[in-house]
Formats: C-alpha cells, structure tokens, sequence
C-alpha cells in the first residue's frame, strides 16, 4: 500500500481534467445513447463484483467501469429527448458551481460555520425573488426570506410544520398536536403533501382533497365548502396547499380567490410552484401567480426549469420568526457569539436536517452564467417548442388535448382506450429515441409531452412527433381502425 492513499494534488488535477472532458464528451453525445435505460431489473448490480476491492483502483479503470457498468443503466435525463416528468435540468456553470461546493466541502449549519454560504444564499434568494417578481414580504430584508431547501416536498413539509404551530399557538412540539387540525389541497396537488400530512403528525384521514374545475384547478367555492364544515364540526382548519403548475396537467389553482378564503379564515397557505414557478422569470407568464401576495409561503425548483442541477428548491417565508420557532432546537455545543446576537440566520432553524451543503453556489455560478435575458431567452423557446407540438396535435384528427396545456406542458391521447395509449407509450419508449410518461386526467390514461431540457430543439420535438404519429399509425392499422389523419407525419408546419 502507498504510504500515502490519498490522491496527490496532479493525480487530483489530471483526474479532474479527465472527468471534465468525459462530461464536455458526454453532453455532446447525449443525444446518442437510448433515453431510457434498456436493461431488467437487477442487470447492473450483476454486473458488479460481489465483494468491494481490497486495494485501490486505478484511476481509469474506475473510469472504463463507469463506461461499461453503469451507463446502461443510466436513464438520460440530460437528453434533448426527454420529454417525460418534468425536466431535471442542469447546465455546465451548475455543474462547475457544484464542483467548488463539492469541493470545500463547507458545513453550512450556522452563520459561525461558513459565513459565506449563509450570505451568499440569503443574497442569491433576494435576487430570484426580484428576478420573479415575488411579493415584498419575501425578502430578506422584510420579515420573511428565502432558504434553499432539497425538494419541494421538504419545502411543503417545512410549512405544514409552521402553520401547525401557529394554530396551536407553539404548543404541538411541546405536547403533541391535541387539536383536530385539518388541511386541504386540490385533489391534483402533488403526492408529497399527502406524505408531509403524514409525517407531521396531522394524519391522512384529516386531509381535505378539494374537487376541481375541467381545467384541473382547484375549486374555491369547494374549499370554503369544506372549511366551514370542518369549523362547524368543531376542527381546526389550519393549512392550505395550492398549486402554481399540477404535475398532471401544468393546472393553476386560482390564488386570488383561495387566498382571500385563507385570509378570511386564518389559514397558513403555501403555494407550490415547483416547475412552472422558473415561467415567472419572463414578466409575461406572470401572470401565474397572481394572487401569490395572499401566501404565507412559496416554493419553486431551481433543479427543475432553472438549469441548476438537483437539489436546489427555493422556499420563501412572509413570516420567518413562526418557521425558525417551529423548528429551532439549540444544544449548548451549536451555541456561539453570531448566533447569540440574533442579526444572523442560521439555516439550520429553516428546515429539518441540520446539516447542509454550499448549494447557493451552483445557483450564483448560473445567475451569473445566464443573466436574467439569458434565462429568459432559454424558458421563452421552451415554451415555443410545446407550444408548437400543441397546435401538431389539435390539427390531428387522431388525438385529442386534454388539460390547459399551458406553457411548456402538453397533456394528450390517442383516441381511444386506454389499452390503445398504454401501447402507444410502451412502443415509443422502448424505441430508445424518445421518453415520456403518463397520467390519468378525467378517469383517461393520458400522455405528458413536457418540453423543458437544456438542448432541446425544434428538431428534437419534430422527430418525436414523427415518432409519436408512426406509431400511432402502426397501432391504429392493427386495430382495424386505419391511419386517417388530417396531419402531415413530419409535423412541420
């Protein structure tokens, strides 16, 4: 064994020279490889030795197992071609950003453990909140501010716990939540404020899943329904989640008319804006979040649309004394000077793990990187694009638009069963050439064609469309039902 194991700083530097190239190679190529990953389950642990290595490696040959091992197994969410979810973008100066994070390895609890990470997050997020033309209240200098959190799950969670306190007056962490509390969200809110509901404490039977309109939005006339219900019934209405963007269909929950209802009857409301928050970064797609003066708290993903990569969610506060009351716990070995004198934030009081990395430094390198037109640019082409495949699929007697199909989202099917989109799905993401994913809107399985990656072009969404309507001819003719169809396969106008 070497008397030293570590790497030496020109090992360190040629292998870091080394992985860059394999990154610059790989984002030029990307396009290349199946979008999907094409093995079975299992296929890529097999291939690996059962037991860990006695002595080291070297350095290439970590490389070529890296080649041969795990990129078969690798789904490429970084290809022009992936149209499935949502996008989980990143960019080369957030990559490099993350380096440098990766790289000091900075322990950003407290103000006293790197200075730099709290302020530079606390400027960054002042930044974005004027970049999107967020309320006052949020920033830093007002009596809310932002933190950056790893998901909006976590985010959601983080607000469910404040509001949960103020209802009870601060007396849940202390004695357990006695009262009834009830929560409500649109019955198109994300999963996870089912599972915050859950491990909050509040309990899933005590959350209201309010019906919604043909656009997928939640129905406020419901939700004060349902609150006053549960008031009469002698609960506690407590929190409201409403939605900027469903996972679904890219709905919006109508915020001016929810947060007059929370206002009236002292709801906490959060408004969850993962993916098409980044829109608000263009001052004509602003208009998604009117009403958003009403919230109590926000959040978008920066790892979504803003090519930072994961994890990167912004969460906003109007009120940041509640969120740090509900969740500060402060052992003698945490306490020190800057803390005591209360002019600092310590984020570790902003959510529930105590520790955290140096994230706001991906997010600076790209604010940086782009500027404000850059970014606007890259999210006004994004929405061209689905816009495009939009008016593709009105024009095709085959398929029929389900959803606002708004902004870089569209929600389709082929008409039929759900049998016959199933198939369809299957067939064009087995192909390798493209990916996308489904939900179910209106009891129909239904396609999501969500334009959001970094490279994407016209060209990328002209071939999946070609590939959409080849197939659907395929399926169509063995249905008996022929190919009929008033649009050219190319999809080019």
């Amino acid at each position: 064994m070497k008397d030293n194991v570590h790497m030496t700083s020109n090992e360190f530097r040629e292998s870091g020279k080394q992985l860059i190239d394999w990154l610059a190679d790989y984002y030029q190529r990307v396009e290349e490889f199946p979008v999907l990953a094409q093995v079975k389950p299992g296929e890529i642990r097999a291939s690996l030795p059962t037991d860990p290595p006695q002595s080291g490696v070297a350095f290439d040959a970590i490389v070529e197992q890296l080649n041969s091992k795990i990129m078969p197994g690798v789904t490429h969410w970084q290809s022009p071609n992936f149209f499935a979810y949502f996008p989980a973008n990143t960019s080369e100066p957030s990559v490099l950003g993350d380096l440098i994070s990766s790289g000091l390895g900075v322990q950003g609890m407290l103000w006293a453990t790197s200075p730099a990470c709290t302020e530079l997050e606390t400027h960054v997020l002042d930044w974005l909140a004027k970049m999107l033309a967020l309320p006052a209240e949020f920033l830093s200098n007002s009596a809310g501010g932002g933190v950056i959190q790893d998901s909006a799950s976590s985010a959601s969670l983080c607000a469910i716990l404040a509001a949960r306190e103020r209802a009870t007056n601060f007396k849940s962490n202390e004695n357990g939540c006695r009262e009834e509390l009830v929560a409500y969200s649109s019955t198109q809110a994300h999963s996870s404020i089912e599972k915050d509901i859950k491990v909050a404490g509040i309990g899933r039977a005590n959350l209201r899943l309010v019906g919604v309109d043909e656009q997928f939005a939640m129905r406020p006339e419901l939700l004060e329904l349902a609150i006053e219900e549960d008031k009469q019934a002698g609960r506690v209405p407590f929190f409201v989640c409403a939605t900027i963007g469903t996972t679904s269909s890219l709905a919006f929950d109508p915020l001016p008319a929810i947060g007059e209802i929370c206002k009236k009857h002292g709801i906490w409301l959060h408004v969850d804006a993962a993916m098409a928050g980044t829109a608000a970064l263009c001052p004509e797609f602003r208009y998604i979040q009117n009403g958003l003066e009403f919230a109590d708290s926000y959040c978008f993903d920066a790892h979504k649309w803003m090519f930072t990569n994961f994890d990167c969610t912004c969460f906003y506060v109007a009120d940041r004394e509640t969120l740090t009351h509900s969740l500060s716990v402060t052992p003698e070995y945490l306490r020190n000077q800057a803390s005591e004198t209360g002019v600092v934030f310590d984020y570790r009081d902003w959510h529930v793990p105590l520790g955290r990395r140096f994230r706001a430094l991906k997010l600076w390198f790209v604010i940086q990187h782009y500027g404000v037109a850059g970014l606007q640019v890259l999210v006004r082409h994004h929405v061209e694009l689905a816009q495009k495949f939009r008016g593709w699929v009105l024009e095709d007697n085959r398929f029929e638009i389900i959803g606002p199909a708004q902004l870089n989202l569209v929600c389709f099917r082929l008409l039929g069963d759900g049998a016959l989109n199933e198939e369809l799905l299957r067939r064009l993401n087995a192909s390798g050439g493209l990916y996308i994913s489904h939900t179910k809107l209106n009891a129909k399985y239904t396609l999501r064609f969500c334009v959001a990656q970094s490279r994407t072009e016209l060209r990328h969404v002209e071939s999946a469309w070609a590939a959409i309507c080849a197939e659907a001819a395929k399926l169509l003719r063995e249905s008996g039902r022929g190919s009929h169809s008033n649009q050219a396969v190319s999809g080019r106008e």
